[in-house]
């Protein structure tokens, strides 16, 4: 994922200590009059979260969680033995096979709900879809399959900001060595251009430059080879460049309309203009990189680290929502207005997913589950379930 380092971090340390010294040396000043009182505005809610109840969540009296059961015990096991969780996810030893009324109890006694909103004290975001497509592809490099699926390249350096800097937790900075300097890992157009040495990092090769593009996209996929087999890839590792919308660049371009810029919208357009593709992929300047995943496997893994529920996990911003946590999600399927309201859980991450009310809602493998993903850009509102005891603080 994208970091972007905030440039005042190394200036606070220095800078707070000698304001107070400087206010310290000054002589004192005459006391002056009280100002008269000022009424305070109406106030927001403290971004991101507000406290909220079980009511408020939209249909949730009435809608089935049991598929968001199965969902809750893979996140289970990742948090099963950090703080806040212990207790919480022994209790799922005593539902062995819960029906609604017992689930609806189990979330209701060691929940509590909080709504998320934005800065700007708005709860409305975006939600958007994703998917595991399939691509057809090989091992070895032929005439026809001939774009190259590469594994995490042995010169890329990763960097934790959160053991230097508590206060980016959870944020990494890519990059390369040159010389003694840590410089920018290659872009896309550069590592296209063969700039990188990748040489020998081939996981597969793919036919198509738009569907692997598209597969960067989602971060996990399956490759069907010539022998019919399938296997799984999942993502790895990526080159710490930000990610760009080719779909808007296109409607900037003017290529698109805005309600065209779908990923069958673009589909079509490479179709129609091949020779341009090229160009268009180098806009975005994010590259994945990835691994072979085992077979055995269920669905993609997050980045929880545990296997994908369809229809039922989520990719987060973790600066706002806790991985693995439970998230009730109120919003409508694709292009209609028909509510999907149902309990979710965040258990992956996106590079495009920025922002506390947004999240991508993961529809599955297939040809299906991409079309309505790729129609995917509905409004909706979030609430997270704190185990109670572990609640967010939200200040004075």
């Amino acid at each position: 994922m994208p970091v972007r380092f905030p440039a005042n971090v190394q200036f606070k340390a220095v800078l707070l200590p000698l304001v107070f010294l400087a206010a310290c040396a000054a002589p004192p000043k005459p006391p002056v009059a009280p100002p008269p009182p000022v009424v305070p505005p109406v106030a927001l809610p403290v971004a991101p979260f507000a406290v909220s109840k079980w009511e408020m969540l939209p249909d949730w009296q009435t809608i089935d969680l049991q598929p968001a059961w199965t969902a809750f015990l893979q996140s289970c096991r990742a948090l099963k033995n950090k703080p806040g969780w212990q207790t919480v996810c022994a209790r799922t030893n005593d539902l062995a096979q819960p029906d609604n009324t017992a689930l609806h109890a189990f979330f209701e006694e060691g929940f509590a709900p909080y709504q998320v909103f934005n800065p700007d004290g708005s709860s409305q975001g975006l939600i958007t879809g994703y998917y595991e497509p399939k691509l057809a592809g090989s091992r070895i490099k032929t005439e026809r399959f001939r774009y190259p699926l590469y594994a995490v390249p042995e010169d890329l350096l990763t960097i934790d900001l959160g053991e230097a800097y508590p206060q980016l937790k959870d944020l990494r900075l890519r990059g390369r060595l040159q010389g003694k300097r840590v410089v920018p890992y290659y872009n896309r157009a550069e590592i296209e251009a063969g700039k990188a040495v990748l040489q020998g990092r081939e996981l597969f090769w793919a036919d198509n430059a738009l569907e692997l593009f598209f597969l960067q996209i989602q971060g996990s996929g399956r490759i069907a080879l010539p022998d019919g087999s399938l296997v799984k890839v999942g993502y790895a590792e990526q080159n710490g460049h930000p990610y760009v919308s080719i779909g808007k660049k296109l409607v900037e371009m003017g290529e698109l309309k805005i309600e065209e810029a779908s990923m069958q919208g673009i589909k079509d357009w490479a179709e129609r203009y091949p020779e341009k593709l090229p160009a268009l992929l180098a806009q975005n300047p994010s590259y994945v990189f990835f691994r072979e995943l085992p077979n055995g496997l269920s669905a993609p893994l997050g980045a929880l680290g545990v296997p994908l529920t369809e229809t039922y996990s989520i990719a987060v911003d973790p600066r706002t929502i806790p991985l693995g946590a439970p998230v009730f999600l109120a919003t409508t399927y694709p292009n209609t207005a028909e509510p999907l309201n149902r309990l979710v859980l965040a258990q992956d991450t996106g590079g495009a997913i920025k922002g506390a009310v947004r999240a991508d809602f993961f529809w599955g493998f297939g040809e299906q589950a991409g079309v309505q993903a790729g129609r995917m850009k509905q409004g909706g509102q979030m609430w997270v379930l704190f185990p109670k005891g572990a609640e967010p603080v939200l200040g004075p």
